[in-house]
């Protein structure tokens, strides 16, 4: 469900020890801008704003940029190429995410008197219940290589229009599980579409998100990262 690597934008499994990189810029941490592959790749880039489960802006998000490890940058141009070529393009929620910004998922968690954004992402569950499950202390993020994205079917005026995928992005339930037998056939058919879509360029989805992608293999599965998306 939402992997926050464990947390919920990541596969939640059993904890992972961090080693915190020490690099200090995106450039020493080898992570370079995707608009420097695709200058005009459609960004919504969420922890930037205040339209996210937080509700408000994510420590460690500067900028509304996604960042990358060249690998992993290098497959979703790939991926956005391939689908252009078909009508179709990526809207792009998340990439790399600042360890920082994981501690603030988890301090949000703990404070129960905030309740702002359940309706929208997690009308089903008490916010206690997100812990664990669905947000834990690291995330497959921070290493560079995961991306939470959406497809969109463009028409012949270029204009694009996300498909229905049955939930939004970062929902806290079990219907954002990719192969959901709660979602409808047309959503589990634009589901596939895009998980067809990223295999080629060589990733791999997180079953319990369908938004939720990771480069196979990582180049650097061991390596957390800290520096603010600047």
């Amino acid at each position: 469900m939402l992997a926050v690597l464990l947390f919920a934008t990541g596969c939640a499994s059993s904890p992972e020890r961090m080693a915190i990189a020490p690099a200090a810029t995106t450039e020493a941490a080898g992570l370079v801008d995707i608009r420097s592959l695709v200058p005009d790749i459609d960004l919504d880039i969420r922890y930037a704003g205040e339209h996210n489960f937080v509700g408000r802006p994510v420590d460690g998000y500067e900028a509304p940029r996604c960042l990358l490890l060249v690998p992993a940058a290098q497959a979703l141009a790939r991926a956005e190429h391939a689908l252009r070529a078909e009508g179709m393009r990526l809207r792009i929620f998340d990439c790399y995410r600042p360890a920082r910004a994981v501690r603030h998922f988890v301090a949000w968690a703990h404070d129960p008197g905030d309740q702002r954004t359940k309706p929208e992402f997690y009308p089903n569950l008490d916010k206690g219940k997100l812990l664990g499950g669905y947000i834990s202390p690291t995330s497959g993020h921070s290493r560079g290589a995961t991306i939470d994205l959406t497809l969109m079917q463009c028409g012949g005026d270029g204009a694009c229009s996300p498909l229905d995928m049955g939930t939004p992005f970062d929902f806290f339930d079990p219907l954002a599980n990719t192969d959901s037998p709660e979602a409808t056939p047309e959503q589990r058919a634009n589901r596939n579409r895009l998980r067809n879509a990223m295999r080629q360029a060589g990733f791999r989805n997180y079953p319990m998100e369908w938004w939720h992608y990771t480069l196979d293999p990582e180049p650097a599965p061991k390596v957390f990262y800290d520096v603010p998306v600047r």
